[in-house]
């Protein structure tokens, strides 16, 4: 039976913050993300805020928002939910701390106190001309 960090029992999807980091809770992430042997995992393409149609709105917060609903789009076509990610990295054009204050609001929203661990890249351009995010996650179901 798989166990913690902490030396428990592990049945679900767990986020942990050891003891000897900082508290990452209020930048909206955790620091570790474990779950059972024998889980499925999902591997998405990279999604960004373009809407069925393609079109990029110009701003940031909307793209994000737009970001989030193709990751749960996508996620759902594997059977999974957005609680359901493990980890991702979030690709930021021209990152700064606005951007990130709409970052911790939406994830405050979609995952509320259960973070998942991830990774804010910072990049100078992302595939499409206009694209200002992209969401890059790892999910993981039981069997």
């Amino acid at each position: 039976m798989p166990h913690n960090v902490h030396g428990e029992h592990i049945d679900d999807l767990t986020f942990i913050n050891p003891t000897g980091l900082y508290d990452p809770r209020p930048n909206a992430y955790s620091h570790l993300a474990i779950f059972p042997a024998g889980w499925r995992m999902i591997l998405p393409a990279g999604q960004g805020g373009e809407t069925e149609d393609g079109a990029l709105a110009e701003d940031f917060g909307t793209q994000l928002r737009q970001a989030l609903a193709n990751t749960e789009t996508v996620l759902a076509a594997a059977g999974a939910t957005m609680s359901d990610v493990a980890k991702f990295n979030l690709l930021v054009v021209d990152h700064n701390e606005e951007k990130f204050g709409l970052v911790r609001q939406e994830f405050d929203r979609v995952w509320g106190d259960r973070k998942p661990a991830w990774t804010l890249i910072p990049v100078p351009a992302l595939a499409l001309d206009g694209m200002l995010i992209e969401i890059d996650v790892i999910a993981v179901v039981p069997q």
